[in-house]
């Protein structure tokens, strides 16, 4: 935490990352694949769901954070570690097509409910607390919490599925069932400045703040770019890691040891992010998110030690341009009052692309092509950076060219 901060901050920060530490514990994670196949789905059901999830946290997100802006982040974080507590418990007790539907659309509204609630929460205690430069380190501090219980329960899940299938799922639950009770400690945000709180917008006006973004061309191309960087993380830690270590013929009960050791390089990376500063930090996310492209395209001729490493070098990556990408987007948002909603509008639109990834994914692995997707997207993602620099480079020069003008005439008067 940077020095000055002050014991209520720190608190805050504290609660915060013990919040994301355990809605972040997913024990089920490592072998939700393998779990519902041993239920009887195919290939073709689990991604179907998935690109279903991506689909109903689309409709729901912007609903929810615009609710958020309009009363209070605090309320909703509480509500989404216990809509996800229901939605853990789902599959202990229905396992079929239609229950793990049901769970991953209670997953996908307890996400919605605290996606955008979370970050906004943070942010903006930080701000009214005059704290706001400690918030990429707080940002990846909470991601490390999460990294450090991932590392210290995922070893065990393909242990706890053999000895007792549901066990992993009932542990996520009592997890998220923490995480409210952290939620209901967090402190009421600060009297903010009249120029940002001097009334709460209608949630008219919140379902209307996509012209915000509409208005402003750096914050639509930094989300664009922050669409690469989770998309490949979905594809990565999520919808391939299992059929990967699969198809590399790695046993299931390693599956979560496999998952831990690169959650170690994503730890590091989330902790330290703040040391890559100096070069700037769009750069720094173009670089990163290339890195990660070429990490899951060198998969597909690697071995089971050169996938580990690939998978490694892609969680270090991943880690460190995390924070810096909230820092961007939070510091890209001039009008507080809609943070949330368009915190949430940024989600929307990386849950859209994932869904349409993961249908494209489905027909791919039906095909028998994994490796052929793995390198098309690494193409497609490399392709897609370098456009968005360009474009970036040109939208940030009428910006500075008007605080050269304007400079100009303050020195002339």
């Amino acid at each position: 935490m940077t020095a000055g901060t002050t014991p209520a901050v720190r608190r805050v920060v504290r609660l915060f990352n013990g919040y994301k530490l355990f809605t972040g514990l997913l024990w089920w994670l490592p072998i939700y694949y393998v779990y519902q196949h041993d239920s009887g789905l195919s290939d073709g059901q689990i991604f179907g769901i998935q690109s279903i999830y991506y689909l109903a946290f689309c409709l729901l997100e912007i609903p929810t954070g615009a609710l958020a802006d309009r009363f209070d982040y605090r309320r909703f974080l509480q509500a989404g570690a216990l809509v996800l507590t229901a939605a853990n418990l789902v599959p202990v007790a229905w396992t079929s097509y239609a229950g793990f539907l049901v769970h991953f659309l209670l997953v996908a509204l307890g996400n919605s409910l605290v996606s955008g609630a979370g970050s906004a929460y943070l942010y903006e205690y930080l701000r009214r607390s005059e704290s706001v430069a400690a918030y990429q380190q707080a940002e990846g501090s909470g991601r490390a919490y999460t990294l450090t219980g991932r590392i210290a329960g995922l070893p065990a899940a393909g242990a706890l599925m053999q000895w007792y299938a549901p066990s992993p799922y009932w542990l996520s639950a009592a997890c998220s069932a923490v995480a409210v009770l952290l939620a209901l400690r967090l402190p009421a945000l600060p009297p903010g400045d009249a120029g940002h709180d001097a009334r709460r917008p209608s949630v008219r006006e919140q379902l209307l703040a996509g012209r915000t973004l509409w208005r402003s061309p750096l914050l639509m191309l930094l989300i664009a770019q922050g669409v690469a960087v989770f998309t490949l993380v979905r594809i990565g830690q999520a919808n391939l890691f299992q059929p990967i270590l699969t198809v590399k013929g790695l046993p299931l009960a390693v599956f979560g040891v496999v998952m831990a050791v690169t959650t170690v390089f994503e730890l590091l990376g989330a902790a330290r992010s703040t040391w890559l500063r100096r070069f700037g930090d769009v750069p720094v996310v173009f670089a990163l998110t290339v890195v990660m492209a070429v990490a899951l395209a060198l998969l597909v001729p690697a071995g089971l030690t050169g996938t580990v490493i690939c998978l490694c070098v892609f969680s270090l990556a991943s880690g460190l341009v995390f924070p810096v990408q909230r820092r961007l987007i939070n510091s890209a948002i001039t009008d507080s009052r809609h943070r949330a909603t368009l915190l949430s509008l940024e989600s929307l639109i990386d849950r859209s692309v994932c869904a349409l990834v993961v249908l494209a994914l489905g027909g791919y692995l039906s095909r028998g092509a994994m490796n052929l997707f793995l390198v098309h997207v690494a193409v497609g993602t490399t392709v897609l950076m370098a456009v968005l620099a360009v474009l970036l480079r040109r939208s940030r020069r009428p910006h500075a060219t008007a605080r050269t003008s304007t400079a100009t005439k303050e020195n002339v008067t």
